[in-house]
């Protein structure tokens, strides 16, 4: 007999990991040939040696000792992935049909994260589509939102209220629920609880370009707005940091389109969101311009490069499309991205976090919460057309308290909702 839903076992692998691996393998074999013909070259050339088609190639024998080794590559992967793409679906009936596991989830959103927007250019299976989901009152995990608005009387367990949750950069939905001195956490649920609201989980690619991932949303909020199955009378929406950037931005494209729901949007909630970037990602893009600096080590600059569009966002905190369009990601420019206020009507909230202690040096308290700084998670910039306008009442900093305690700070619950309710 086949088991329920929610008591079928999760499972850490799937069928179709099998011809992601492949592919990656595929790319990364592609991807060395051409780091060591760069560095073949780049001594060859030392010593007077012409190149090939690019400064990057050889020539002669070499070169197609090297063309040679990405054609049969090229070859023997899609040999591969059409043979595994035959035999998912026979895989897919043999294996127990349960759960993908919480920790699988968090290694592909991770992966997702670091690289999704080349999974997505290459259709690897392991590229997370764009899902609203739907976590019942008794229920375990979340189901896809769609699903449930398809079954019988779904309006049991909706309310007028919708909270939109949307987690941060390679994290997922399951990742809201953590603990605080062994006891369960979870803001939307204690939201939930209090206000009356109804959460909808958003997973997403985080390794796409935030505009792109902001117009996707846009698209599926006016379509699930159209599809809650009693009358929808506000919106709130809790996200955490790169979150916070991708509302803003589905906000924008949706008002350029004209879409409805946003005059449905009450509440935004920004916890720990780099409004105006991170150092972590500029750190990295000081490493690409270093190892650009020499022909040795110029070739290798290509691993610095395997970084997502989504990091790359987060050098600045882009939320347009014009923001990135027609730039080479990796090459080091100032700011220079379109600024984006505040939506007028929507009582905007922030919350910031600091590692340091209250009565440490302004320094320390600026430096924030290790991967967001305290002024760019408030909105503050030195630039006051990019400043975002947060009331004082609106801004909670959090001392001692790092990035991703945001989410199980019970304090941050208590305060989430007294400006909520």
């Amino acid at each position: 007999m086949t088991q329920p839903l929610h008591k079928r076992p999760a499972h850490h692998l799937r069928a179709s990991d099998l011809r992601a691996a492949a592919q990656l393998a595929t790319q990364a074999t592609h991807a060395i040939t051409r780091i060591s013909e760069g560095v073949h070259q780049s001594v060859w050339r030392t010593l007077g040696a012409p190149s090939g088609a690019t400064a990057a190639r050889t020539r002669g024998l070499t070169g197609l000792v090297y063309q040679s080794i990405t054609g049969v590559t090229a070859l023997i992967g899609r040999g591969v992935d059409s043979a595994l793409t035959r035999l998912e679906p026979l895989l897919q009936r043999l294996e127990n049909q349960g759960d993908a596991s919480p920790e699988r989830l968090a290694v592909v959103a991770a992966f997702n994260g670091v690289m999704g927007d080349r999974l997505a250019a290459s259709h690897n299976p392991l590229a997370l589509p764009m899902t609203p989901l739907f976590k019942a009152p008794a229920a375990k995990a979340p189901q896809r939102l769609d699903a449930y608005l398809a079954q019988d009387n779904p309006s049991a367990h909706v309310t007028p209220k919708l909270l939109l949750v949307i987690h941060g950069l390679c994290m997922n939905d399951l990742q809201w629920t953590t603990e605080h001195q062994g006891q369960p956490v979870n803001h939307a649920d204690a939201l939930a609880s209090a206000l009356g609201c109804t959460p909808v989980y958003l997973r997403y690619n985080s390794g796409l370009h935030v505009s792109q991932n902001g117009r996707e949303l846009a698209r599926q909020l006016e379509h699930l707005v159209k599809r809650w199955p009693t009358a929808l009378a506000q919106i709130t929406v809790l996200a955490h940091s790169m979150g916070g950037l991708l509302i803003r931005s589905a906000l924008y494209y949706a008002q350029q389109d004209a879409l409805t729901w946003p005059q449905r949007v009450k509440h935004l909630v920004f916890l720990g969101t780099p409004h105006h970037g991170a150092p972590l990602e500029r750190a990295g893009n000081w490493v690409d311009v270093m190892l650009g600096s020499t022909p040795y080590s110029r070739p290798f600059a290509k691993l610095g490069q395997l970084r997502s569009a989504g990091v790359t966002d987060l050098r600045y905190g882009h939320l347009l499309d014009v923001d990135w369009h027609g730039h080479d990601r990796f090459h080091r420019k100032p700011d220079s991205r379109q600024a984006v206020p505040l939506p007028d009507g929507i009582a905007c909230f922030t919350v910031a976090a600091t590692a340091a202690t209250q009565r440490g040096t302004l320094a320390d308290r600026l430096l924030g919460d290790g991967l967001v700084p305290l002024p760019s998670a408030l909105g503050q910039h030195k630039d006051p057309t990019r400043c975002l306008h947060f009331a004082p009442d609106h801004q909670l900093i959090l001392y001692r308290t790092y990035h991703l305690q945001l989410l199980s700070s019970p304090q941050v619950t208590r305060q989430l909702i007294q400006w909520l309710a």
